[in-house]
């Protein structure tokens, strides 16, 4: 008996893992330990001047880590949480391409109809209450009626990325919009083409964005501090964007809401919408089956600037493309989907592994941030597919000699 009790003991006890620090695994199967990335990652923070970084790895389809690292405020010097509310950016896009992925599963849109077919009156012709939003310089240029959703989300409509902006990325005061080519036969980013849709699912629906958000996507996932518009009950609870030189950046509200660009969240509640798409993908859903198609072979040199407008193969070996508001690799781990975000002091990036359940949200009210993005993402989950210099994810040390 004494001898039974002591077998179980010594069981009981080489069983024990209560001290031992919880592992992550990467994609390649190796682990790491919290306290080991989190050493990574502070060390990488404090080197590159990035003022906050959120990160969260998923294992399983689920939050496996989620830590917040630096300051709120350089100026109050509070801390960062993860439960501090972020100028989302072009986050909103990925939210938006699952919202009307879910209306083209249900008959409700087309994707391949032309957007015109829906509309009363010439797309040019569209009124709004901010008259610089319309599309009337499209006047005369037959070629809007061809613009269909999924050349929208998946940024193949002509429209440029904003009509301030030039494709390479100049100032363009006068505001003018035009296609830089015949819809559907090239590749060039634009917020301009995601407004467009938005609109138009919003006449066809007969609802705004935000009420669209909130009915199937916020209130469904528990999305209580996520919003496309400013509310008052985020007062209190958020972060100020932040320049390179630690500048602090006064908060701006969005007071009407822009699928493109408008959505405030927080790394909990992004990542909870991540985790709830990791497990439609694990479950076969027709909907993220419809998200995550890819569409045109993307061989621009980068994704903006100058370098969009040349060509290379050097992202051919990821097969590199976009679904609806996604964009889309291939690896050996499966299938890579991932949104990037970038707006004045905000600078964040997700991707997800579906087919191994890994991935990774990294959010940062910092503009150094996308600086650290390249090497968090080799040693937080092992990715080193994402295509880091078409994204302008330049290290901040790349013209050093690195000492790995």
């Amino acid at each position: 008996m004494k001898l039974a009790v002591f077998l179980m003991f010594l069981t009981l006890a080489g069983c024990s893992t209560t001290d031992d620090p919880p592992t992550l695994t990467r994609l390649d199967g190796s682990v790491l330990t919290a306290p080991a990335l989190d050493a990574r990652i502070q060390r990488l923070v404090d080197t590159a001047g990035v003022t906050g970084l959120t990160v969260t790895v998923f294992n399983q389809d689920t939050v496996a880590y989620q830590r917040a690292f630096g300051y709120a405020s350089a100026v109050t010097g509070d801390s960062l949480r993860v439960d501090h509310g972020f100028y989302g950016a072009s986050l909103s896009k990925a939210v938006f391409g699952y919202l009307v992925a879910q209306l083209a599963e249900e008959g409700i849109i087309d994707l391949d109809r032309p957007l015109q077919d829906y509309l009363d009156v010439a797309i040019p012709e569209l009124e709004f209450e901010k008259e610089w939003r319309g599309f009337h310089n499209l006047a005369g240029d037959e070629r809007y009626r061809d613009i269909t959703a999924r050349m929208c989300l998946s940024h193949t409509s002509g429209l440029p990325n904003w009509r301030w902006i030039s494709r390479t990325g100049e100032f363009q005061p006068e505001g003018e919009l035009y296609l830089y080519f015949d819809p559907g036969t090239a590749y060039s980013y634009s917020g301009e083409g995601m407004q467009l849709l938005q609109y138009v699912v919003e006449e066809i629906t007969g609802k705004g964005l935000e009420q669209l958000a909130r009915e199937r996507v916020f209130d469904p996932l528990g999305m209580e501090m996520s919003s496309y518009l400013w509310q008052d009950r985020f007062e209190g609870n958020y972060c100020h964007g932040h320049t390179t030189d630690q500048g602090v950046i006064p908060k701006d509200v969005a007071d009407e809401s822009a699928a493109a660009g408008s959505m405030e969240t927080t790394p909990v509640e992004y990542a909870r919408f991540l985790e709830h798409i990791l497990t439609l993908s694990r479950e076969g859903s027709p909907v993220t089956g419809r998200m995550f198609e890819p569409g045109m072979r993307i061989r621009t040199k980068r994704q903006f600037g100058p370098g969009a407008l040349e060509t290379t193969d050097a992202n051919d070996d990821i097969q590199l493309s976009y679904g609806l508001g996604w964009g889309i690799l291939q690896s050996p781990y499966g299938k890579g989907v991932f949104k990037e975000g970038h707006g004045e002091g905000f600078q964040h990036y997700s991707i997800l592994f579906p087919e191994a359940g890994t991935g990774i949200l990294l959010m940062s009210n910092s503009d150094n941030a996308e600086s650290i993005f390249k090497e968090v993402l080799e040693v937080a989950i092992g990715d080193t597919f994402t295509p880091w210099a078409w994204e302008n994810y330049l290290p901040y040390d790349h013209h050093q000699p690195t000492s790995r």
